[in-house]
């Protein structure tokens, strides 16, 4: 018996790997995010147990999943986006491996891959930005030491900033000292999903921008020279004249 965590992607039911589509449709138990995964996801399952995660807390989670584990079942926990990035399966798999119940990781497309997407851009350009910074906004629940949005912006790379569209303006007020009011930003809502909707702007104008659309929650924040008209040197392994493995010199 396996714990298959599938990464479902950003919400358009045609992300998902092949992989884990056919895991969906053989496991005989489905555990999903329900808040955040559309059950077309879900379509051809020919499962006898379908749970809607977002109704339970974790222990109850972990009691499905034991229950399955009795009974030789496996179970496909269906996760939004990468399960490997804010999916909360650190904790379960803490569980699993105290309980000696076997699991895989089924990686997922993630927000920030379907937001780039969606913009028409590449996230890392050469002599502009070469790393990109996944984060979330530090709220609730605290940052560890290091990891404050202002730390993370002295880099000056592209940032992709999770669960932080509802303090915008603060998260512009830290940012700006770093990238300047004129930096490009955009914000993408529920991005692949039918009502899916974005706001591009910049640090000085995006909180307006943003407030106009009446953005809430489900949405990524994305920030960097990249999104915008900076000038960028063309790649090296493109060039005519660079000799590689693939494609030797005269």
């Amino acid at each position: 018996m396996t714990v298959y965590f599938i990464g479902a992607g950003p919400g358009d039911p045609e992300l998902i790997t092949v992989k884990g589509q056919r895991l969906i449709r053989q496991c005989p138990v489905i555990i999903y995010a329900g808040s955040l995964v559309p059950t077309a996801v879900l379509e051809g399952h020919q499962a006898e147990t379908v749970i809607n995660s977002a109704e339970l807390h974790l222990d109850q989670i972990i009691e499905a999943m034991h229950t399955a584990h009795i009974k030789g079942q496996d179970v496909a926990r269906v996760h939004s986006g990468d399960p490997s990035l804010y999916g909360a399966i650190g904790e379960q798999i803490r569980h699993l491996r105290e309980l000696n119940i076997g699991y895989q990781i089924i990686p997922g497309v993630t927000a920030t891959s379907a937001s780039a997407a969606l913009l028409g851009c590449e996230l890392t350009l050469p002599e502009v930005a070469q790393t990109v910074i996944l984060t979330r906004y530090g709220d609730s629940s605290p940052m560890p030491a290091g990891e404050q949005l202002s730390d993370l912006a002295r880099h000056g790379s592209t940032l992709a900033i999770h669960l932080g569209v509802k303090h915008l303006a603060r998260i512009v007020d830290e940012l700006v000292p770093h990238y300047g009011l004129d930096c490009p930003v955009a914000v993408v809502h529920r991005a692949t999903w039918p009502d899916q909707d974005w706001a591009r702007g910049t640090l000085g104008t995006i909180v307006e921008q943003v407030a106009a659309k009446g953005f809430r929650r489900t949405a990524l924040i994305l920030v960097g020279h990249v999104l915008g008209d900076a000038p960028f040197a063309a790649s090296a392994l493109y060039r005519a004249g660079h000799a590689h493995l693939y494609r030797p010199g005269d």
